[in-house]
């Protein structure tokens, strides 16, 4: 079975054991539990993904439209248990072209999230749960609302950096869920009532489920 490599859940460096206990440290941000990530996505590396995820819920948009498929995923975790899980799928759209989503699940404090949308600190902060939602989607019967987080980087002068894509935000069995949408225009599919679906207890139909194509931006 495809091993999932280690790293850091809130940058791209990687990880080692340190110290008697054996914990996991990032040389920027100290002790974290690490971040696991196939080399490639694949049916294989996916099983791998969902036994180290143990029982925390990892979101699929169900079913899949065609021409899509899963490019990405990612679980942080260590022998303690799971505090974060990660998807990307990747597909055509009529009025966008190729589009990226990143669906991250996280307890809080974990900063996976804020990591793919580009954000300061760890959490959504003020934004979530600010003024109406921009979106709705559901997992099982369960409406979820969604809410805007700003991706720009500021500086003294005001915003920086290119705005490349559309994060919204919302709650889901008390752990923070974050959608991160390339192109930035993407965010219009979410008007279409999406439906994820935690895919960790789905069995023999996830061999359905297509893989492939480069990783997703994050």
């Amino acid at each position: 079975m495809p091993p999932l490599a280690p790293g850091c859940p809130r940058c791209p460096t990687p990880v080692a054991r340190v110290g008697e206990g054996g914990r996991w440290a990032c040389p920027d941000h100290g002790p974290v539990r690490p971040l696991w990530r196939p080399e490639t996505p694949s049916y294989d590396g996916f099983v791998a993904h969902l036994d180290q995820a143990g029982g925390f819920p990892t979101y699929l948009p169900w079913p899949l439209s065609p021409g899509w498929a899963v490019t990405d995923f990612a679980v942080v975790g260590d022998e303690r248990g799971a505090t974060a899980t990660l998807t990307c799928v990747s597909g055509p759209s009529e009025l966008d072209g190729p589009v990226d989503l990143l669906v991250v699940a996280e307890e809080a404090g974990v900063g996976l999230g804020a990591r793919c949308a580009g954000t300061p600190g760890d959490d959504p902060g003020i934004d979530a749960d600010a003024g109406p939602p921009a979106a709705r989607l559901r997992i099982g019967s369960q409406p979820v609302p969604l809410w805007p987080v700003s991706s720009w980087e500021t500086s003294s002068a005001g915003p920086v950096g290119e705005w490349d894509r559309s994060v919204v935000v919302g709650e889901a069995a008390g752990r923070w869920l974050w959608l991160v949408l390339r192109p930035a225009s993407a965010i219009l599919l979410l008007h279409e009532e999406w439906l994820l679906r935690d895919v960790s207890g789905l069995g023999m139909a996830l061999v359905e489920v297509p893989f492939g194509g480069p990783h997703g931006t994050w």
